[in-house]
């Protein structure tokens, strides 16, 4: 079953999905939804304020904590769900340090890949937005670079974590 939240953030409203056990996606819910390689076609949605869901409350903790410009000492369970390759590549954004950015061609290093343009296909794709912090992702230039859910945003979220832009 797939449970369902609403959470208000100063840069909008984030949708919250899990599947009882472990966050499936946050996004920002006017953003459109980008393929991830999900089935989600059979979804029985259920808005969770009627039914608390551990998972939820405890992103929602977290992005209290994030949001008030603290850097959270735990993370919600995640399970992201794509391909191996992208899997590798948010399991790699997780490691970056808040408050730190990295470029596409530093992590394409981390995890052996020899294209920055894969990763950055795959980062565009991260389906947990903030927590699998894609937002640290920079070009090799040090400008900011694509994001989902618009620049502006992501230098928002930046300068939240005390980034010197």
């Amino acid at each position: 079953m797939t449970y369902q939240a609403q959470y208000d953030s100063p840069l909008g409203i984030l949708t919250l999905t899990c599947d009882g056990e472990s966050l499936k996606e946050l996004r920002f819910s006017d953003a459109p939804i980008r393929e991830t390689n999900t089935n989600c076609s059979n979804r029985h949605v259920i808005n969770s304020t009627s039914q608390p869901v551990p998972v939820l409350e405890e992103t929602r903790r977290w992005l209290d904590c994030y949001f008030s410009g603290k850097e959270p000492t735990f993370t919600p369970q995640v399970a992201p769900l794509g391909t191996l390759f992208q899997r590798r590549v948010w399991d790699e954004l997780l490691s970056i340090p808040y408050g730190e950015t990295v470029t596409y061609g530093e992590i394409a290093r981390r995890i052996g890949c020899k294209s920055a343009q894969a990763v950055g296909n795959a980062v565009g794709r991260n389906p947990i937005a903030i927590i699998i912090p894609c937002h640290r992702i920079i070009g090799a230039d040090g400008t900011l670079t694509g994001y989902a859910y618009g620049l502006e945003i992501k230098r928002q979220l930046l300068m939240l974590e005390n980034k010197d832009l």
